[in-house]
């Protein structure tokens, strides 16, 4: 029987250039079910593809193939700390709660939230629905592995699963003290309000969450503690009027708490 097409199907393929093994890219393009190319030409269906290049794993434009493409940041981002644990000071550091220890992140994305709680210190977990996003964490998560500081305090990356993060959450062993909740909002329809690079790539492929809400239950259902959403500033709260809120630059982390 025939493995069912994935949502990306036409739309994306792996391209090995000579960087690494073939085998390592033959081994991607079976996991995701798509094609392996080692060129392309304007009869190229797809518009994005997976490569790896400079040591890591980036997800290409077909129209900016000579450019860097994208890939997960291991680096703090500009304002964060290198530092381990670093402060947990800031928005998002409010809403997870200083008392926090165990933080499920269920829609990981790029990753860029779950690396910065990651680096505070808390036991953190990590679901991405998407297989796509998935192995780019992967090889994010395995870089992140090999960094000098991680060696040195014998830390081991997050755990990452890949999935349906309504059915993961409801298999748990173990309840977490915070479900970390980002999923992907339609943006403003003004356009400056585009959303960023990365977020129209991953909209393009795999389009809007639109479970958002069975999401937020299947999280309440799980935590020990509380649920944070982030969200833009301009979007309604996802589960009603939040016991407490903080907000960012543009956007906003809504807090509820399990009574």
């Amino acid at each position: 029987m025939q493995a069912s097409l994935p949502p990306y199907h036409a739309k994306l393929a792996v391209l090995y250039q000579g960087y690494g093994e073939l085998s390592i890219a033959q081994q991607l393009a079976e996991k995701l079910n798509i094609p392996l190319y080692t060129s392309i030409d304007n009869k190229t269906t797809e518009d994005f593809f997976l490569s790896y290049r400079e040591g890591c794993l980036k997800l290409l434009d077909k129209g900016q193939l000579k450019k860097g493409g994208l890939v997960v940041n291991i680096k703090p981002r500009s304002g964060e700390q290198l530092s381990y644990p670093a402060p947990k000071q800031g928005a998002l550091a409010k809403a997870l709660g200083r008392k926090t220890k165990t933080v499920i992140d269920a829609t990981t994305g790029w990753g860029q939230d779950a690396l910065f709680i990651f680096r505070m210190g808390y036991q953190l977990q990590c679901i991405e629905r998407s297989p796509v996003m998935a192995v780019l964490l992967e090889d994010a998560f395995l870089r992140l592995r090999q960094c000098e500081w991680m060696q040195k305090l014998h830390l081991k990356s997050p755990l990452l699963k890949q999935g349906n993060a309504i059915n993961l959450l409801s298999q748990l062993n173990t309840a977490p003290d915070c479900i970390y909740l980002d999923p992907m909002f339609p943006p403003k329809r003004k356009k400056s309000a585009l959303a960023k690079k990365p977020m129209q790539v991953l909209q393009q492929l795999l389009g809007h969450d639109e479970d958002k809400e069975q999401l937020f239950i299947a999280a309440m259902t799980a935590t020990v503690k509380r649920v944070v959403v982030k969200s833009p500033d301009y979007a309604e709260p996802l589960g009603g009027k939040p016991d407490e809120s903080f907000k960012g630059k543009l956007l906003r982390y809504d807090v509820y708490l399990k009574h």
